[in-house]
């Protein structure tokens, strides 16, 4: 039976960021369940960086990546993982309220500046009239994130185990017993960075769940021959109701921004889902969609709050959650990675996150 200091179950985004940090400190396991990290919620995303996506318990997270993914240590990746997008929020004239509660909700921590939409947005329907720009907004390569922190995870010396399932784990005397689908493994801390996964992860390690909920989010690409540019902004909607962004010439990536409770699993979109998703865009550009090229979908998982995870589990501390990202994970995954480093080793904050209000993100808020 081999023993690691630090066991992780889920070789996505968290996972990967966090064990990057770890394995150069301890000797750190991922577990992933899948043949390869990253193939459900990871590789999955329509990625990208925007300050205000998830409100104001994720932008201190998303505002403090922003740098480190501009701007990455040579010796992690050698070139920027962000290129330029922009986010156009757009709303008709009865969400007047809606675009006032989102400037006065990031007054003073995000630039934001009202605009008229419609010479921003070729095509756009008269009765959307309201709009908002978000200059900041970035696409993010999430491929290349990914594979950065599984290199520097790999270099420092990190094992991963694919096609391992977590079956059972106890706690006993200061150590865990694993037993995977691959054979028993010893650790001294788990960590459940499981995603929609993580409450499953918990019960069966003996440790009470907290409550996190896998919503289903549907993304469809449409081919558009008439769109009029690639660089476009990423036009979100003030009502949470849809939004869409260019992916190259003559296509967009596509959401309904629906939430429906899923269990964990592998998810596909639902051809209700997919009809909505092009009424709406339809009602909102006068872009003739061509044909529906690819559909999937995707599990975001959240807590009670909807703000993540991230710290020892209160009764039992050798377990320490890492999860309920939401669909934020991929945007926060620089800043959520230091921090849960920080937790785990007990060492000062980086000088990158100091600014980050902790206690929000601890476990012990839903006991």
């Amino acid at each position: 039976m081999k023993t690691f200091d630090i066991v992780i179950v889920g070789g996505g985004m968290a996972g990967a960021s966090l064990g990057a940090h770890l394995a150069a400190d301890a000797s750190v396991l991922i577990l992933e369940m899948e043949p390869q990290p990253g193939y459900h919620a990871t590789g999955r995303s329509v990625a990208f960086w925007e300050e205000t996506y998830g409100g104001p318990a994720v932008q201190p997270l998303t505002t403090a990546s922003g740098p480190l993914l501009a701007s990455p240590d040579p010796d992690f990746h050698d070139r920027t993982f962000l290129s330029p997008r922009r986010t156009l929020h757009v709303g008709r004239s009865g969400d007047a309220p809606l675009r006032d509660a989102l400037l006065q909700r990031f007054a003073g921590t995000v630039t934001l500046e009202p605009v008229d939409p419609a010479p921003l947005v070729p095509g756009l329907r008269s009765d959307w009239t309201i709009g908002v720009m978000e200059e900041s907004c970035r696409d993010i390569d999430v491929a290349a994130l990914h594979q950065a922190y599984l290199r520097r995870f790999a270099a420092k010396g990190g094992e991963i185990w694919v096609n391992a399932r977590l079956e059972s784990a106890r706690a006993d005397a200061g150590n865990w017993h694993i037993q995977t689908s691959q054979g028993a493994v010893q650790c001294g801390l788990l960590v459940n960075a499981a995603g929609a996964w993580a409450d499953e992860i918990a019960r069966r390690s003996g440790v009470a769940p907290i409550g996190i909920t896998p919503l289903r989010r549907t993304v469809v690409q449409l081919r558009v021959p008439t769109l009029p540019s690639a660089d476009l902004p990423l036009v979100m909607d003030l009502r949470a109701g849809f939004y869409f962004k260019p992916e190259g010439p003559g296509r967009v990536w596509l959401t309904p921004h629906d939430e429906a409770p899923s269990p964990p699993c592998d998810a596909a979109p639902e051809e209700l889902a997919v009809a909505e998703a092009v009424a709406r865009f339809e009602a909102v550009v006068d872009w003739p969609v061509e044909r529906i090229e690819h559909r999937w979908a995707g599990l975001r998982s959240f807590a009670p709050d909807r703000a993540p995870i991230y710290g020892h589990d209160p009764v039992q501390p050798g377990f320490f959650w890492f999860a309920g990202q939401g669909g934020f994970g991929i945007q926060t995954a620089p800043a959520a990675a230091l921090l849960g480093h920080a937790l785990i080793t007990r060492s000062p904050l980086p000088t990158a996150i100091a600014a980050l209000p902790i206690d929000c993100y601890r476990p012990q808020r839903l006991r």
